[in-house]
């Protein structure tokens, strides 16, 4: 178990060179782009296997402690370490970058991505999984910050290259936005690392602030928060989101979506909960302020656009719509409470299985009838899904339920314990404030289900008009795509102790400072 962590940050990377050098002559078979998708299959299904083998090994008595590492010195001068390691609080992360990738491999290799060569696309799509599982796995601040890095450049192409209309623009803004607070972040990390005399994050957890003095945490995490909130996105950073996603293919929406925002929030839990916890109580009421207005600005840029007439297009109404998820997940972070941040890595979960399965179906929808602007699908088009494709409106309604956050669903407990956090707030924090922010958070709940609803009533229903040919149901492959993504979404709604109880544990000894 002790390599298995680092087999799977590193194999996507050499799969990724692999991708990229010339077939060998038994491999090309007949469609040499097809036997590149079929290696982006092979490998993505690789690293599931492996993350899978090492998520039933792991040792679910003790989710707090760290496993599976590995701790080799990189740079001695500045004892910067090669240290892998994972726990409850990133395993399941690790489950679901493995899974998405690999779903988003299948859903290529079916349908191939309109634009240039396939090899870069595959060795794009790799690369990206290498960077996002370092980003869980590296327990070293500088090397969290280059696989925090490493995610930019195949995101960035992968919208240029393999995007639609815009895509030129919606890639820089998208580059742009997150280099800049990147920068910004990294002299916080140079702060925290140089101020407390080591980089490694499971002694700066442990030493729990005690090596850093309050000016100095407000410091870095004003930095570091800043940084990570870019990439979450939190308002008003979140400009670059709607664009992206509306630019971007099928493929790298899921991804976009599922996995790169998480790694702006677990940042917060990783890095600023333990390491500057005086520094995160004096911004929390600040941070919790911003998230709220997230979710109450999502909710209504949502209802914008699904309204008659708004020409609202669907990939960017749930862009805006994860503006409002995410929001949910900050403010449970910002609580500073077991509950919250639990309640927090709930909302991260359940946001990339429904989210990720929303863009497939969008992307699905789109390939149809050619358009995803919901006044042509509910207009002239008539996509009246439950009559022309009814498995297809089905599960575009049961992710739509899951999304406004249906009891029984993966969307309900992250949400419910990010308001149950605001509720009682840590010691030290305003009360009232929070209580006006858990009332209004409350609010976007309503505004969720209120723009989910109208877009289902927009897409699936309706009459059915005539058109020149007909529309496919769900196909096979995709049906294996989305299938293990409302499973999940069923599973952890039922059954939300399978997170909770690899979380709650890792969570408790973050807080208290690393002590079991």
């Amino acid at each position: 178990m002790q390599f298995l962590l680092a087999f799977v940050v590193v194999a996507p990377l050499l799969g990724a060179v692999a991708a990229l050098l010339p077939a060998p002559p038994g491999l090309k078979g007949r469609n040499p782009d097809q036997a590149v998708l079929r290696h982006g299959v092979t490998v993505t299904g690789a690293v599931l296997l492996a993350v899978l083998v090492l998520a039933a090994g792991f040792d679910h008595d003790h989710p707090s402690k760290m496993q599976a590492t590995t701790d080799i010195s990189w740079i001695p001068a500045l004892d910067v370490r090669i240290h892998l390691g994972t726990d409850g609080i990133s395993l399941p992360l690790l489950v679901l970058t493995a899974l998405l990738t690999f779903l988003c491999a299948l859903h290529s290799y079916f349908k191939p991505p309109a634009g240039p060569s396939p090899k870069a696309f595959v060795a794009l799509v790799l690369l990206l999984e290498s960077g996002t599982l370092a980003t869980f796995a590296v327990l070293d601040l500088l090397l969290f910050f280059l696989a925090f890095e490493m995610v930019l450049i195949p995101m960035y192409f992968l919208i240029a290259r393999w995007g639609g209309d815009r895509k030129q623009p919606a890639a820089w803004k998208f580059i742009l936005y997150t280099l800049l607070g990147s920068v910004i972040m990294l002299l916080g990390l140079l702060l925290i690392g140089l101020e407390s005399g080591t980089f490694d994050m499971v002694a700066l957890a442990t030493d729990n602030g005690r090596g850093l003095t309050t000016s100095v945490q407000v410091v870095a995490v004003l930095a570091v928060g800043l940084g990570l909130a870019v990439k979450t996105p939190m308002w008003p950073l979140h400009s670059w989101l709607p664009d992206a996603h509306t630019a971007a293919p099928t493929v790298g929406s899921v991804l976009l979506a599922g996995v790169l925002l998480k790694m702006g929030t677990y940042g917060f839990v990783r890095i600023l909960l333990p390491v500057t916890p005086d520094g995160m109580q004096t911004f929390a009421p600040y941070l919790a302020a911003f998230a709220v207005v997230g979710i109450i600005y999502g909710s209504l840029a949502c209802l914008a656009l699904a309204r008659p007439g708004a020409k609202g297009d669907l990939k960017r109404l749930i862009a805006y719509s994860s503006v409002g998820h995410m929001g949910f997940v900050l403010l449970g972070i910002a609580t500073m409470t077991p509950t919250g941040v639990n309640g927090a890595l709930f909302a991260n979960i359940a946001h990339g299985l429904i989210t990720g399965l929303l863009f497939f179906l969008v992307g699905a929808v789109k390939d149809r009838y050619g358009t995803a602007d919901l006044d042509t699908l509910a207009g002239a088009t008539g996509a009246a899904l439950y009559g022309r494709a009814p498995r297809l409106g089905g599960l575009l309604a049961f992710a739509a339920v899951a999304s406004l956050g249906l009891p029984g669903l993966a969307g309900f407990w992250g949400e419910m314990l990010t308001l149950f956090g605001a509720f009682d707030p840590a010691e030290g924090l305003s009360r009232p404030a929070f209580l006006t922010y858990m009332s209004i958070g409350a609010l976007g709940t309503l505004l969720t289900a209120a723009y989910m609803l109208i877009v289902v009533r927009r897409v699936c229903m309706g009459e059915q008009r005539e058109q020149p040919h007909p529309v496919d149901d769900v196909r096979r492959h995709e049906l294996a795509a989305w299938t293990p993504l409302a499973a999940l979404t069923v599973l952890a709604g039922l059954w939300p102790a399978v997170l909770l109880g690899l979380t709650d544990p890792a969570v408790q000894k973050l807080l208290a400072g690393g002590k079991s």
